[in-house]
């Protein structure tokens, strides 16, 4: 599946306030999917000693997709294609290895 075949797909799934126009939901969601996959990771740190078996990969592949979603309503409100933020962040990160920064910080470097 295409990136962008998957933002029309999912976007046709999306019901909360003012779809189409409400970033702010949809940014906060997002938030929120990161913070229960780090929180999932740092479950499975703390009870399995940071190995990740098949049931540890699978709930950590099971929040992906739910950041995966969130990220591409976040696209979507914004009028963004996701094909087009995959290619803008190869690019940026070639940049920057051409450079040798991609170690450093910042985003303008």
């Amino acid at each position: 599946m295409q990136l962008n075949e998957y933002q029309k797909l999912a976007r046709k799934t999306a019901i909360y306030p003012s779809v189409g126009n409400n970033v702010t939901y949809v940014l906060l969601g997002l938030a929120g999917e990161d913070g229960e996959l780090c929180n999932k990771a740092k479950k499975v740190y703390r009870h399995n000693g940071g190995l990740y078996g098949i049931e540890q990969t699978a709930n950590l592949g099971n929040e992906l997709s739910d950041v995966l979603w969130y990220l591409s309503s976040v696209a979507s409100e914004l009028g963004i294609e996701l094909n087009d933020l995959a290619e803008h962040n190869l690019i940026k990160l070639g940049s920057r290895k051409e450079r040798g920064v991609l170690g450093g910080s910042g985003d303008s470097r």
